[in-house]
């Protein structure tokens, strides 16, 4: 029994400490990229609830959690419900294998880039079984925009990703970190590469200029259209921690950085462009 509950002791605390981290990051790095585009329209952005805005990201949530969960009618209510819960599950799995500090890593696996770029690659059936369930052709007309970009970028990143595994000659994220630190950051002997990841990167996780799945103008928010409360919560939620994850895995592969330092850049960014705001 002792056993037992050291076990279960062990993976609550590895997660807890992996996960409010990230989900912090990931709210403040909402609050973050609204303030930079406040900044550039010459405005100042959420300012009003708590000080500097730091209970926005609070409200928000507590604002979906709230709402009522709207299902239509003619839709597959299992799947419905299912896309968004895989969705964010597989954009908080990847976190397992990503080494966080010199000392800290959850799990050693020594093929850590082949699992990072299996569960990746099994993100586009959230957004498929989301367009497909939802019953409107508006959703699924998304979600194959959005899946059709998704599977053509990843023949891209895995192309980068192998020339990263030939030049450090390892699988392993910690390797591929390690072998920076001892000779040559990759992004210097890869820049060509590097562009090319980075907008793969991009139009991976659906930003500008890649939010063709988002086009307002044509297709109404794409394939969660017809989501709303928390399940949309969790779509906005995997979206914002597939781009951390991706900016973690640009700054592993091509800066030899850990993930730590990814998550206090995210946690800091907030506060440097409120300063900016205020003066």
């Amino acid at each position: 029994m002792s056993l037992l509950w050291e076990i279960i002791n062990i993976i609550c605390s590895s997660a807890i400490s992996t996960l409010i981290p990230l989900l912090v990051a990931i709210a403040y790095y909402t609050l973050a990229e609204r303030k930079v585009m406040a900044s550039i329209q010459r405005r100042k952005g959420p300012n009003v609830v708590g000080f500097w805005g730091l209970l926005q990201p609070l409200a928000d949530g507590l604002k979906l959690v709230i709402k009522e969960i709207i299902i239509p009618r003619k839709s597959n209510v299992l799947l419905f419900i299912f896309a968004p819960i895989l969705t964010f599950t597989l954009s908080l799995i990847n976190w397992a294998v990503l080494p966080i500090g010199p000392d800290i890593l959850r799990a050693d696996v020594s093929l850590s880039i082949l699992y990072v770029l299996a569960v990746s690659g099994l993100g586009v059936y959230g957004i498929i079984i989301s367009g497909w369930s939802s019953n409107s052709k508006y959703a699924f007309l998304g979600a194959l925009r959005a899946a059709a970009q998704m599977i053509s970028y990843e023949v891209s990143i895995s192309l980068v990703v192998l020339q990263v595994v030939l030049v450090t000659g390892s699988l392993s994220l910690t390797n591929v970190i390690l072998a920076q630190q001892e000779s040559i950051y990759n992004i210097f002997l890869l820049f060509p590469i590097f562009i090319i990841f980075f907008i793969s990167v991009l139009a991976e996780t659906n930003r500008a200029p890649f939010d063709l799945a988002e086009a307002e103008a044509e297709i109404v928010a794409g394939y969660h259209i017809e989501y709303s409360s928390i399940v949309f919560a969790m779509f906005f939620l995997g979206e914002y921690c597939n781009m951390i994850m991706m900016s973690a895995l640009v700054n592993i592969f091509f800066c030899g950085v850990w993930s730590f330092f990814i998550l206090v850049y995210y946690l800091s960014s907030y506060f440097i462009f409120s300063i900016k705001t205020i003066v």
